[in-house]
């Protein structure tokens, strides 16, 4: 009976009503905004402004409704409109900052009207920093750096967290390679062809699940188109710095009401040149010595081809879709040449196949108002290949799917209830698998609502996970010796069933104030729960991409009554790491002067980081080619690290200014800081330095120029094992000139002063400087 009532209640609150919603877009001179988006909050009803700006929502059935309204180069705005109300009139002011919607949020916003930071490179701006990999794409974005495993393997850096802390996806799914763990494996998601890529600095794990408690990154493309429009593009474009090539093309169209989707690319480049007046100091290797005589750096050449091909059914209610794309890629692995006279060809070879289905429908229903459902598989397989043996196998089978379920409003509070289950099963073969294989099972629900209160929009959300580690097959090998003859010495292989259960928990409460025109303040709050990865916990043998013997939270480190030290299963429970995040943003949007102020302060207590342990254990990696330290240019002997649980504290702030001073000349001044350490005393590894750049553009009739450049400051906080990184400058700059028909040539120059810079926050910074300076030369089209 209760629970009857209970319903009863929530139908008079949510009992549709039929509303007709029309009305007009203007500018703030009265003149029409042909074009313009207007979608209705919580449900996937949208239309389109027509040439007089006018537009109507026929068959909305809610007493009330929350339009989101949208347009190149114009702000965003949101409207209340209720029963009764006639015509509405929108205007939109103009604004020189880019405000873009996120897809990777739940509900439809733009970056400057989310709580948390948010990031998005679309359009031209996307295409202008496309580089060979996702980090090196990035890299410009404020807050956002790059691992630099080379050219070939660099994954981005948010707020100084990496691994298995940032989310890589695809269309709002985990990208499903092996990126997350190990530096030199590449990210698998393409950026030539995809439309925008956004950037959820700080946790996002409400949406995403405890994997993104320092970020996402999510690759936005159209590989399930949502509508039957024709439109497309293409790019060709050379290097000269490494005579790196690419084609890429992608396009939609339409048969009916059947939306079809194609897109690929090929890329391919040499080893590429570092600035010829500088030396790459190795006292150790010869082969080092050799790649900076030739100045060009060994193992970092790359190829790759990829496609990818979709359908979907476009209905009046929304569509549904399914798509296949096949990536297959091959790159060297710098850092890995073998001393000696011979030079050793180490490299990668990936191959992934992914399915994904997804579906966006609006439902008629007297509570829920749309449904938005995904699905992907994806199977990836990385092999690395010297002198023509596979040495090691990676394999990751990834299913994921997510339902989110939208609810008509609630005393004027509108979201979704959602659902989300991941399985990865993942497998390392080989001398130099450090990780035994492992399942990682997630099943989780999630809550997330938001209402205005006037000028106040509030954000509310909060997650349960239950997450499972399995692995059959953990093998620990113990060296032990026998004191009576210490020349004597016998190994030990210990077998455990591993069985990890967790349930990590998240919340966040967020505000953004619009206290007076073209301005706004975001406050948001996250407390964050994470499962340390099985790569954290299962560890077990040398990593090359680190050079470190890696040993797993699940063992300690033990000595015996001899003084000796051996490893054994850990004898305490492990703890969450739980992160609780604070951010704080002040945003101007509208006129010829715009800014975004962001601050943050990250508590992560039992935070997973590799500790020193002052030993040292045999590589296990032998080849014989007549030297006597190892092949991969390294020690026989690693330096054993341990994973370890400690309370750290990040903090920092992100800026960016950009001043639109007369219609052809814009100027942006950016700048971002990371301070990152224990809370009981030290420096984490690997954070970057203090930067800030500038740009300055120009852009008149069919001409466009820009000029920029990035100050990288001195890294002197550093961790064990870490050395300091001298300050450096890149400048870039490019021209373009438009033809007519979408076509487009362009001339891009970067590291013109041919700077000499290490990127402290690479496992490689002693071997693999930044690129000399280069040029590329591109033709691109639309339609």
């Amino acid at each position: 009976m209760k629970k009857s009532l209970l319903w009863l209640a929530i139908a008079a609150v949510s009992a549709p009503v039929l509303a007709q919603v029309e009305g007009v877009v203007r500018d703030p001179a009265g003149m029409p905004i042909a074009g313009a988006t207007i979608e209705v909050v919580g449900t996937n009803i949208r239309t389109t402004a027509n040439e007089r700006g006018e537009f109507q929502l026929p068959q909305v059935t809610d007493k009330h409704v929350e339009l989101h309204v949208r347009a190149p180069d114009y702000t965003h705005r949101t409207l209340h409109v209720h029963e009764g109300d006639g015509p509405v009139e929108l205007v939109l002011s103009s604004t020189t900052l880019e405000i873009v919607n996120v897809v990777g949020l739940p509900w439809h916003a733009s970056n400057m009207e989310s709580a948390q930071p948010v990031n998005v490179l679309s359009g031209d701006a996307l295409r202008e920093r496309q580089a060979s990999t996702l980090g090196e794409t990035l890299k410009h974005e404020v807050g956002v750096h790059s691992s630099y495993y080379g050219p070939v393997a660099s994954s981005p850096i948010i707020r100084g967290l990496e691994g298995p802390r940032v989310l890589v996806t695809q269309n709002g799914l985990d990208a499903g390679d092996a990126s997350r763990v190990g530096p030199d494996h590449a990210v698998a998601a393409e950026a030539s062809t995809a439309r925008q890529i956004e950037i959820l600095r700080g946790p996002a794990t409400l949406f995403y699940g405890s994997g993104a408690i320092g970020g996402v990154v999510n690759v936005v493309d159209d590989r399930v188109p949502q509508s039957t429009d024709t439109n497309g593009e293409w790019r060709l474009q050379q290097d000269s710095v490494a005579d790196d090539k690419l084609v890429s093309a992608s396009g939609n169209t339409g048969i009916g009401s059947m939306g079809l989707h194609l897109d690929g690319f090929w890329r391919e480049a040499d080893n590429y040149k570092i600035p010829g007046a500088a030396e790459i100091e190795t006292e150790e290797h010869e082969a080092d010595h050799d790649a900076q005589s030739s100045n060009r750096l060994a193992n970092s050449w790359s190829e790759g081809k990829g496609f990818n091909i979709g359908a979907s059914q476009v209905m009046d209610e929304g569509f549904v879709g399914l798509s296949y794309g096949l990536l297959d890629r091959q790159y060297g692995i710098p850092g890995h040449g073998h001393g000696g006279d011979e030079e050793v060809d180490v490299y990668a070879d990936v191959k992934q196949h992914r399915i994904q289905f997804l579906s966006e429908l609006n439902l008629d229903h007297d509570f829920f108002s749309a449904s938005n459902t995904r699905f992907g598989f994806t199977d990836y397989e990385h092999s690395e290949i010297e002198n023509g043996e596979v040495g090691t196998t990676f394999r990751n089978e990834t299913a994921e799917a997510r339902w989110e379920l939208f609810h008509h409003p609630i005393a004027e509070w509108r979201g979704a209830l959602s659902l989300h289950y991941k399985h990865s099963d993942f497998e390392a073969i080989g001398e130099e698998a450090f990780t035994p294989p492992s399942q990682t099972r997630t099943l989780a629900l999630g809550l997330m609502e938001e209402r205005h209160f006037g000028d106040v929009l509030v954000q509310l959300g909060a997650r349960i996970e239950q997450v499972k580690i399995t692995a059959d097959n953990f093998q620990v090998d113990l060296d032990e010796h026998d004191h009576a003859d210490d020349e004597h010495t016998e190994e030990y292989l210990r077998v455990f069933s591993i069985d990890h259960e967790s349930t990590p928990f998240s919340a966040s409460a967020g505000v953004v104030w619009d206290f007076t025109p073209g301005y706004n303040i975001g406050l948001s709050y996250t407390h964050a729960e994470r499962t340390p990865s099985a790569a954290e916990l299962l560890s077990f043998g040398p990593h090359i991409g680190s050079g470190l013997y890696e040993v797993g939270a699940l063992l300690q480190l033990v000595e015996d009554e001899d003084g000796e030290f051996h490893f054994d299963l850990a004898r305490h429970d492990l703890e969450l790491e739980t992160s609780n995040n604070i951010d704080i943003s002040l945003r101007k949007f509208e006129g010829d002067f715009g800014f975004i102020l962001n601050a943050f302060y990250n508590r992560i207590d039992n935070y997973y980081y590799l500790a020193e342990t002052g030993l040292t254990r045999e590589s296990g990696h032998d080849h014989d080619h007549g030297d006597e330290e190892d092949a991969h240019g390294h020690s026989s002997e690693l330096p054993v690290f341990i994973y370890q649980a400690r309370d750290a504290e990040l903090y920092g702030f992100e800026t960016e200014f950009v001043w639109q001073l007369s219609a052809p000349f814009k100027l942006s001044l950016t700048s971002d800081y990371i301070r990152a350490q224990l809370v009981d005393g030290g420096d984490l590894p690997r954070i970057p330095p203090l930067r800030v750049g500038a740009r300055a553009e120009y852009e008149t009739g069919n001409w466009r120029a820009e000029l920029s450049g990035q100050h990288y400051f001195e890294q002197d906080n550093i961790g064990a094992f870490e050395t300091s990184t001298d300050a450096y400058t890149l400048l870039d700059a490019q021209i373009s000139y438009a033809l007519n028909d979408g076509l487009k040539i362009y001339l891009k120059g970067n590291n013109l002063t041919d700077e000499y810079a290490r990127v402290h926050a690479s496992f490689l910074k002693e071997k693999a400087p930044l690129p000399a300076r280069s040029f590329a030369l591109g033709i691109s089209g639309s339609f």
